[in-house]
């Protein structure tokens, strides 16, 4: 990969090694079999816990980059198979850092990329080509040498990101404005970078214009670093020291309830799922399992429910838990039902929404790092009223209970994990902290929660004190929601509010009798619409045979934010109605006057109502006609997206037809795949030529049969090494040959004996795919026991040609010159090295009879031995005369393979033409 990446950059190229510090402008290249981790500038290598074919590096890089840079770390994910990668970038997108995807249309292989986006946590998706640009252009804007837009000029820049707040909750319903300021900021500057904006206020009319921007930062905000079994050490103690003894413990008819506020993507939420199966299952204990996942990001809960995740999750999950409880589908893991089953998520805020009530188990890890102090405050007393009594709290690594160690007793200081202890609920915390604030302050028309920025001390005499008072002398309370159910009550509220017959209702308008039912309705109607303080005086409601005064004030809460939407309800008992001190019968004027009054008020009080009502009934009207409206839209929405329906019906059933066409040639090509399959199996059967195919690792792949007589195989040995297997052969370099070849890729060839005797031609060389990727090893054994015994027999003749008196050439079946004995070179003039890879017609003279060598070559190729006289000619061209012998070599086959030609110099004197007369060229003998 180095040679490869050197052609196309100028940057240094290297392989990592360990310990190797990071410089600019080096492109550094992680080794096989190794994963890699970076840690104050340098790389660090170590080696692969997961067995082959389910490593996932780029998640183990990943993951290791955002720990180490936090919101300075850049993910990039290109072309590729599979899902790695996935889950590292959540992990930096944890950290407030960046993600850059390929444009999935422009890559190879789309795995990867597709995986990435579908997280909905990418940043930019674009073709390779036009990344460098955008990512310089990001990097100056986010970490250039100019302060960051936010944090440059904190003063005048927290009122406009104060503005994006109340943007975002304007879009999303949901506040931010106790989440930790340096959260918040980093986020927006990561998203004002990412969009090219140098100022908050451009931002702000960005997000303006753009409301999808509001809908991005939301999501930003909210994610989180989760992952399978996050920390295994604390999931381990929290198995042994809760889980476990829940199990045990608790009644077989009592279900085991948890809740997981905050639970993200729901990694967590089946973590916890998994150890209480894991842990009922040892103990054989058959109980009924309850676990709450919450989160306000609804795309989260989506994610968690369809408990689908990326096949990288294997990096997290232990092998045994990973078989047991999920089904591989494809590229991803699929949770198994059982598991499932135990989960209910839901859409829900920690801070504004009911909590859950009668909880085991509550799982809150690294939610309360993200929220102010304020915020904490309110949120740990919600988790204690929760909580069962015997209850367990499991924090984060990095979380904490504050102050309210009166709540929570410490059971695992190292990984957090806390008992729920005291008899007090969050009540006294909350709703009734509230009401000490307000029945204390109604002179004001105020309501205000106590400074608890005091010692705890002077907080435990205030709240005694408030307890007393509210015990004693406050009025009667009831906390209402924007709905007029009460929350909360407070006093004697049997005698104001009752539960009507039939379904229960616990509408505080519902409940009131029948006296206070026509006022109360009216201004507490009054209070919630207009949100301000409202009150109504001198109701009588008659007890039995007595009646008393009442007066109702209502006030909206407005602090703390946690309680924002209630609304106090407070019942006062003023005193006996007048009618027990009305005066003597001597003045009936006064009386009826009196009588007058208290009916004018009614009628006035009636009015009120009326009016009230009707202008409810028009805003009803007013609703109901939007509604209708809406339905109207919503029908012709309907209309039209039946009408798409149709037309992807049709699309569908055109490209049923195209798979059908498609299905066809696939079985066409399934057919030619098997014909051609057969074809090699009889081929691979038919062959003489003795062939072993090797892989990459050396291991049996497949071999003909002729194999089988060399070295020792059978058809249960495909797939082991080649070492382990027995061979027939002297020779023990096999495996050492295999892979020489694989490291050099140059092709080997040796003559190898086997122990019977016979020998053979090993060829050796690399395995070529269609795609010239080296996949091992092709050895081939070619018999040449007939060849080396006729290289026996002719060194035999060659050894007594050196002792002749007459010239010896020995030629292949083309008449090319191998071998010349001394005595030839004497008599020609040409030297050993001139003849080699001659033609034998270098000595041939031109007085010849052409008709004699025609002759000549039917005897010779009909395996006879041709003998005759022959004028040779030397190297200077003189002729001579020979008597010439020629042997035609045949193997065992009946194929020519060489010439053997034996020539007796008759005299030197070149002029003995009329000596030899009409014997020239005639043969002498010939036989076999």
């Amino acid at each position: 990969l180095g040679d490869l990446l050197t052609r196309y950059t100028r940057m240094k190229v290297v392989a990592v090694e360990d310990g190797m510090h990071i410089s600019p402008n080096w492109v550094y290249i992680i080794p096989p079999d190794r994963d890699m981790a970076v840690l104050g500038g340098r790389l660090h290598l170590m080696a692969p816990e997961a067995p082959r074919g389910q490593r996932h590096p780029i998640n183990f890089f990943f993951r290791s980059l955002a720990q180490d840079q936090r919101d300075r770390a850049i993910g990039i994910v290109l072309s590729g198979t599979g899902t790695d990668g996935t889950l590292g970038l959540r992990s930096i997108k944890g950290e407030g850092g960046t993600v850059l995807v390929e444009e999935p249309g422009t890559a190879k292989y789309d795995g990867m990329p597709r995986s990435a986006i579908a997280t909905g946590l990418v940043d930019f998706v674009l073709p390779a080509e036009k990344m460098p640009s955008q990512l310089m252009a990001f990097a100056r804007q986010a970490f250039g040498s100019k302060a960051r837009p936010v944090t440059a000029a904190r003063t005048q820049a927290m009122g406009d990101v104060e503005k994006v707040l109340v943007l975002l909750r304007a879009q999303t319903g949901h506040d931010f404005s106790y989440y930790k300021n340096t959260t918040i900021i980093r986020r927006i500057e990561r998203r004002m970078a990412v969009n090219q904006i140098e100022r908050i206020d451009e931002y702000v009319r960005f997000i303006r214009e753009h409301p999808s921007e509001a809908d991005t930062l939301f999501k930003e905000l909210l994610i989180g670093v989760t992952n399978f079994f996050r920390d295994p050490q604390a999931f381990a103690a929290l198995r042994e020291k809760v889980v476990k003894p829940i199990v045990e413990n608790g009644s077989r008819q009592t279900p085991i309830r948890v809740w997981v506020p905050g639970c993200s993507t729901g990694e967590e939420a089946y973590s916890i799922a998994m150890l209480f199966r894991e842990c009922m299952d040892d103990l054989g204990a058959d109980r009924k399992v309850q676990i709450f996942a919450t989160d306000i990001d609804p795309g989260a809960i989506e994610w968690a429910r369809a408990a689908i995740y990326p096949e990288s999750i294997a990096a997290d999950v232990p092998p045994q838990t990973l078989r047991r409880f999920f089904r591989r589908e494809g590229p991803t893991y699929e949770i198994d039902r059982s598991i499932r089953d135990m989960l209910v998520f839901a859409v829900q805020s920690v801070i504004k929404d009911p909590p859950f009530s009668k909880i085991d188990l509550i799982s809150c890890r690294n939610l309360l790092i993200y929220l102010k102090a304020e915020l904490q405050k309110s949120v740990l007393p919600l988790f204690h009223y929760a909580l069962k009594e015997d209850g367990y709290l499991f924090l984060g690594s990095s979380e904490t209970i504050g102050e309210f160690s009166d709540l929570f007793a410490e059971l695992d200081r190292k990984w957090k994990i806390f008992h729920r202890v005291g008899e007090g609920t969050m009540r006294p915390r909350g709703l009734d902290a509230y009401l000490h604030g307000f029945l204390l302050s109604q002179d004001t028309g105020s309501i205000h929660m106590e400074d608890r920025t005091r010692s705890d001390r002077w907080m435990s005499l205030k709240e005694l004190t408030g307890d007393i008072l509210l015990k004693e002398y406050a009025p009667t309370c009831a906390i209402v929601n924007e709905k007029c159910e009460i929350l909360y009550t407070h006093g004697q509220t049997g005698r104001y509010l009752e539960l009507s017959p039939g379904e229960v209702n616990l509408s505080i308008l519902k409940m009131a009798r029948p006296e206070l039912h026509l006022e109360l309705t009216n201004v507490v109607r009054k209070s919630i619409a207009k949100r301000e303080r409202t009150r109504v005086e001198g109701l009588r409601v008659k007890f039995g045979d007595a009646a008393r005064i009442i007066n109702i004030t209502v006030q909206p809460v407005t602090e703390p934010p946690a309680m924002q939407g209630l609304t106090a309800v407070v019942i006062e008992d003023v005193g006996a109605a007048e009618i027990a001190q009305s005066p003597t019968p001597t003045l009936p004027a006064t009386g009826d006057k009196g009588k007058i009054g208290v009916l004018e008020k009614e009628l006035q009080s009636t009015k009120e109502y009326l009016q009230a009502t009707i202008e409810q009934l028009e805003t009803s009207n007013e609703e109901l006609t939007s509604t209708n409206e809406e339905l109207q839209s919503s029908n012709e929405e309907l209309q039209s997206t039946n009408q798409e329906l149709q037309t992807s019906k049709e699309e569908l059933q055109s490209m049923n037809e195209e798979l059908a066409t498609v299905n066809s040639e696939l079985e066409t090509k399934i057919e030619a795949l098997s014909k051609a399959n057969d074809d090699m199996n009889n081929l691979m059967s038919s062959t003489r030529i003795a062939i072993i195919f090797l892989d990459i690792n050396l291991c049996v792949q497949r071999f003909t049969p002729s194999v089988t007589e060399i070295i020792n195989l059978i058809d249960a040995d495909v797939g082991r090494p080649l070492e382990h297997i027995a061979h027939n052969l002297a020779y023990g370099g096999l495996v050492a040959d295999a892979k020489r070849v694989l490291q050099d890729l140059v092709e080997s060839e040796k003559e190898i004996s086997a122990n019977d005797g016979r020998w053979y031609l090993t060829k050796t060389r690399p395995y070529r795919t269609i795609d010239n990727v080296i996949d091992g090893v092709v050895m081939t054994f070619t018999e040449i026991t007939e060849q080396k015994r006729v290289q026996e027999r002719l060194r035999a003749l060659l050894k007594v040609s050196e002792e002749l008196q007459d010239s010896v050439i020995i030629t292949d079946d083309n008449g090319i010159i191998e071998y010349v004995n001394p005595y030839f070179c004497e008599i020609s003039g040409y030297t050993v090295e001139e003849a080699i890879g001659q033609s034998a017609g270098i000595i041939k003279s031109d007085k010849n009879d052409p008709r004699i060598f025609r002759d000549m070559w039917q005897v010779i190729k009909s395996g006879e031995i041709w003998r005759g006289d022959l004028f040779n000619r030397r190297k200077d061209g003189t002729p001579y005369l020979d008597r010439v012998t020629i042997w035609p070599i045949l193997n065992k086959e009946g194929n020519i393979t060489r010439f053997v030609g034996f020539q007796k110099c008759l005299d030197k004197n070149p002029d003995m033409d009329q000596e030899a007369g009409g014997n020239v060229g005639a043969p002498v003998t010939s036989a076999r």
